[in-house]
């Protein structure tokens, strides 16, 4: 029987900076406006997550400045019943989609890095800020800020029923 497809998924390498705040900003967003969308999950993995390891104390506090708590996110990482369930998947790098499409079997229809819904003139990648100080946290952060509305006008045409 097969699964259905009705998770947005994000996956970065740790599952511990990018993805959790991609998945609570999304989270967010759909719940402001995201008429129609109602009914797809949101889940975040790493590609190479330790399972269970908390989330950067400088991803918490990017997130805090913005209203989001993800002090209570555990580290994933990412597996076939998990991509199985994904109907579109967003990575932070194309290093990630590389990861995907060598890793994984029966990619959904959708796997693009998170700053491809913006216009064809910025920046794609999402830099780790790992290891990194706090600004490169907030640049991290409101570089999928920006990406949230586009995400979800392309969610809206091609995953609302």
């Amino acid at each position: 029987m097969a699964v259905e497809r009705d998770t947005v998924t994000f996956v970065c390498t740790g599952n511990t900076c990018r993805s959790p705040m991609a998945e609570a900003l999304l989270r967010a967003t759909l719940a402001k406006r995201g008429q129609g969308l109602e009914k797809l999950k949101i889940a975040s993995f790493g590609l190479a997550a330790q399972e269970g390891q908390p989330v950067s104390a400088n991803s918490v506090k990017a997130m805090q400045r913005i209203g989001l708590d993800i002090s209570g996110h555990l580290s994933r990482l990412l597996t076939q019943a998990d991509v199985d369930r994904s109907a579109v998947i967003f990575g932070m790098t194309e290093s990630h989609l590389a990861a995907l499409h060598s890793r994984c079997d029966a990619l959904p229809d959708f796997v693009l890095l998170l700053r491809d819904v913006l216009p064809t003139d910025v920046p794609r990648d999402i830099a780790d800020p790992f290891g990194g100080g706090y600004r490169d946290y907030e640049e991290c952060r409101d570089s999928m800020v920006e990406a949230m509305p586009a995400m979800v006008e392309f969610l809206r045409q091609n995953l609302s029923r």
